[in-house]
């Protein structure tokens, strides 16, 4: 059996003279773990937000920077070698503003809207539904799509969830195929809502249990793609909005969502990504590692619930939230990347691995030009950050 290992300390290695080292040995017995570890723990998130999807992701065929079908090309082959397990679109808070409608068909044809959430920009939806999809086909990924609940209705989710999955001469399938994809997809992970208590609908928990409990009833399974789908959960402290929905839905849902950054506060300052001392260093730790007391808590919720562990918790936001760099948009959470974030990176993960028999999932935001990103792009330009090669170490 061949295991693969990542100490975070091993970013800190002490210089030591030849003749002082002693030879030492360790013995990893692989086969007696009691957990497996999903792939999916190492999971990304793409929101339209800022220049994640446009510029980022996305260019399009006709832009006179390289591309694959309108995927940077550079970018797209820094993904492949990531091998990115899943992949969660179309938000965060954009999800519940997102009109999967005006995102297919001929590209000319598509309406634009205000990005309300991110900075205002105006969105063209040239990115949508096949451009998504296709993507996480080229990636090798699962898809995680987040639906409309705060702005949509149950008939629009339902529809997409036709669109998307069903293989047969239905009313969707068949405008599927009319916009040039005969086959159907395979989604497996569905988002109810994102963030129902804020940016998704400022709901109660109460209420918005009886809003899942509506919207996943029509959210059906076709031709033999059956859906895991995903409740909206808490936000980091937010204990009683787990118990709420355990108590209310828990046998209806398959997992249940959870949101966590290391982040100073949501006013005010958060601090810059580069300029920060010793003990701004040593907060950061401090904060990113309160994950693991977060954690706890929300599992042993779930636990008075669901002994046996059936449901998932999937920490599909997490990383860190810095102040955004100057001379870039308001509002597009652009921000550089340094050792200190990949430090955060490492400890985070190495804190989800204890946790992997509740913790099923989790998506670090985000995956291009958006708070702790995989990759920063520029016009033609693009680097890899320190987080990107912490998830390369960590890759299967």
């Amino acid at each position: 059996m061949k295991a693969k290992l990542l100490v975070s300390t091993a970013f800190l290695a002490a210089s030591v003279s030849l003749s002082a080292q002693k030879s030492a040995t360790i013995t990893v017995h692989a086969d007696q773990g009691k957990e497996i570890i999903p792939k999916e723990i190492y999971g990304q998130f793409a929101e339209h937000l800022g220049s994640c999807i446009y510029g980022g992701l996305w260019v399009g065929e006709n832009s006179n920077i390289p591309n694959i079908k309108g995927y940077r090309t550079d970018v797209f082959n820094a993904l492949k070698d990531l091998s990115v397990p899943v992949l969660r679109w179309p938000g965060g808070c954009f999800a519940d503003e997102y009109h999967w409608m005006d995102g297919i068909g001929p590209k000319e044809n598509r309406p634009k809207m205000v990005n309300n959430n991110w900075g205002g920009t105006i969105e063209d939806n040239s990115f949508g539904t096949h451009e998504f999809l296709n993507l996480c086909e080229m990636l090798g990924c699962e898809p995680y799509v987040s639906g409309n609940v705060g702005s949509g209705t149950v008939e629009e989710l339902a529809k997409w969830v036709e669109y998307m999955t069903s293989d047969g001469d239905s009313p969707m399938a068949n405008l599927r195929r009319k916009n040039g994809r005969d086959k159907a997809w395979k989604l497996k992970y569905l988002g109810v809502g994102n963030e129902s208590w804020g940016c998704g609908g400022s709901m109660r928990p109460e209420y918005y249990a009886d809003l899942y409990r509506r919207y996943s009833t029509y959210c059906r399974n076709y031709d033999g793609n059956r859906l895991f789908k995903i409740a909206s959960g808490a936000s980091d402290y937010d204990y009683k909005w787990t118990d709420v929905l355990m108590n209310r839905v828990g046998h209806r849902m398959d997992g249940l969502s959870l949101h966590y950054y290391t982040v100073t506060g949501w006013s005010g300052s958060k601090g810059s990504a580069t300029q920060f001392n010793k003990d701004d260093y040593y907060w950061t730790m401090g904060k990113c590692l309160e994950v693991e007391d977060v954690l706890k808590k929300h599992c042993t919720i779930m636990d008075k619930y669901d002994k046996d562990k059936k449901i998932a918790l999937l920490l599909d936001e997490w990383g860190t939230w810095w102040d955004e760099e100057p001379g870039t948009i308001k509002g597009h959470l652009y921000q550089q990347n340094t050792l200190r974030d990949a430090f955060v990176a490492s400890l985070s993960l190495d804190v989800f691995h204890k946790y992997t028999d509740r913790l099923k999932m989790a998506n670090i935001a985000q995956i291009v030009n958006v708070l702790q990103s995989m990759i920063l792009t520029k016009d033609k330009e693009m680097v890899l950050t320190p987080t990107y090669y912490v998830f390369k170490m960590y890759k299967v």
